[in-house]
Parts: structure tokens; sequence; C-alpha cells
């Protein structure tokens, strides 16, 4: 019979500070103004120099949608965890509108980097799409903790994301169906499948993810039949098209802040994205450690659509770290 070399830890003790066990999963409980929720959280793979926790877009979606990482960051040595923030999938999901502002979210995310004993030598933070807005905002305010930070497809101001939108964006899509788009959400009636339709087939499949409605990779199409539309629509609007004036986040602009992020920072932006790709470019510039990757053949979710692109530069700038 083989012996232990040391102790057995006590089972308790050992879940607490450990998440082999559950496969990489735990739940870490984080303290709000309104109590005390749990938001689930998992590891893959295992690396001291080089952990990167990923924070999701919506505001409201699901870590699902990043799974396409599995097919290139465990062959690069890279540990990651995924991570449903509060109110999204597997997290605790309260009843509580006053918990969706940015601040207690930056807050949320710094008591899951104590918990997961992420720090500076090691710690890097991906926030794609709201998940940038959120990094960027972390980043602002504790970058002390941070070894680096990749901002994916936000840019840093909403009001220039909305102006993108009305510029450029808008005039390229039949002029009568956005007129009906608008008219749908004018008279509140965003939850007719007629309004999901015409964005799908106008905007989505053009500038979110440029695949055929029908034929979205799984873990993609999970990530959006899984968001939580309370969260969603009281911080971002009814869609991606642009944030709406009365959403929670609609005059968030950090543009003129950036140049107080001292950290290397890594710019991802798409040339068929819903984010500007030229501002995305000026924002890297911003910065006073920041590079830029262009994702010529992407959208919104390069990482499905121009994945070898993004992940060969994502891969090239953490190796650098």
């Amino acid at each position: 019979m083989v012996q232990p070399t040391s102790p057995i830890t006590p089972y308790l003790d050992y879940r607490e500070r450990d998440d082999r066990r559950s496969g990489g999963a735990r739940m870490i409980p984080v303290t709000t103004p309104s109590g005390q929720y749990n938001v689930w959280t998992k590891r893959v793979g295992n690396n001291p120099e080089l952990k990167v926790l990923l924070l999701h877009g919506g505001p409201g979606c699901t870590h699902e949608y990043f799974e396409c990482f599995d097919s290139f960051l465990p062959a690069a040595g890279v540990e990651y965890y995924y991570y449903d923030q509060l109110g999204s999938t597997r997290s605790d999901r309260p009843d509580d509108e006053s918990l969706w502002e940015l601040d207690r979210f930056v807050d949320e995310v710094e008591q899951v980097r104590t918990a997961l004993g992420l720090d500076a030598s090691n710690f890097v933070l991906l926030g794609h799409s709201w998940g940038g807005i959120l990094a960027t905002e972390y980043a602002l305010r504790h970058q002390q903790h941070l070894k680096g930070l990749v901002i994916s497809n936000m840019m840093s101001s909403v009001p220039a994301y909305n102006a993108y939108a009305e510029r450029v964006l808008m005039p390229a899509m039949d002029q009568a169906k956005l007129a009906r788009i608008k008219q749908l959400e004018a008279d509140g009636d965003v939850d007719n499948p007629v309004y999901e339709e015409l964005l799908l087939e106008q905007h989505y499949v053009h500038h979110v993810l440029r695949m055929p409605a029908g034929e979205w990779p799984d873990p993609a199409q999970r990530g959006m039949d899984h968001i939580n539309p309370v969260i969603y629509r009281k911080m971002q609007g009814p869609s991606e098209l642009g944030i709406s004036s009365d959403a929670t986040l609609a005059q968030w602009d950090r543009t003129d802040d950036l140049g107080s992020i001292t950290v290397p920072t890594l710019v991802i932006g798409a040339q068929h994205d819903t984010m500007d790709p030229e501002f995305m470019r000026t924002m890297a510039g911003r910065l006073p450690a920041g590079r830029h990757l262009h994702c010529p053949s992407g959208s919104h979710m390069a990482m499905y659509d121009d994945q070898d692109t993004y992940f060969a530069g994502l891969l090239a700038f953490l190796s650098g770290l």
C-alpha cells in the first residue's frame, strides 16, 4: 500500500484552498451592499507565472463563449480562469437591480482576484466587450495587482461607440428595416421575435459574429442564449447596435485616463467589429505600454471569425510578459 508522504489535509480545509477535486471549478463568495452571494469560476491549466482571468461580455452574458480558448491556451502553457459574473449562468442570480452597477462589478473582480490568489507576479486580466469596460475600470483602480491587461473588442468611450454605429454601421443597413428596428425599440416591443430576426439579419451576422445564422459555433450560441436580459437591458439596452441613452453605461468614457494605465496592455480590434477599428488603434497609442492587434477578417467576436490572428497575437503578447 502506498503511504502518504505528508499528513492528509482535512477535507473542509482542502476544499477551501484548492480546486483540484472539482476539476478546477469553485464557487467564490462575494460581498455586495445587499448581502453575500457566490460566483462560479473554473481554472484550466497550471502555470504559477501566468494566470489569465477572463471577463465575459454582455453585461449579463456567460463564460461559455470563451470555450474556444481551450483550443489554443493549454498548448501554450497558459493557466486561465473561466468566470461567470454575478447574475450570469452558473453564478447566483439575485433579483436586485441595484447590483448591476459598474463600481460593484469592479469590486467583485477584486474579490475574485483575492480569492484566486492572483497578484502582480502572474495576473493578466482579459476583458472582452463589456468585459473590456470592466477590465479598463479595474486597471484604473487596481493596476498594482496586474502583470498585464488585454482589452478585447471594446472602445474606451461609449459615446464614441454609439457615434460609430450611427455614422458607419447604420447607414450600411437596409434603411426600411433599420427604421423598423428603431420603431420596435421606441414602442418597447423588443421581445417581439421580429426585432431579434431583424437585428440578426441586418447587424449581428455582419458585425457581431460573421457566420451565417444557425451556423454559429456551439459555445458562441450558448453564450448568446444564456444572457441575463435584466442585467443586459439595464446596463446596455436592448441590443448590440449601441448603448441606450438611459442605460447605466451610456456616458462611460475613460479615453482621457488611458495614459495612467502603465502595465503592459494589448488592445484587440477587428475590421468588421461593432467597435471602430481606428479608435482601437488610437487607444493602444494612448497607453504607455500599449500594443495593438488588428484582426482584418474579424468582427466583435474575432476569437471565432478571425481565430488565427486573434490567438497568435494574444499568445505572442502573453509570452512576452
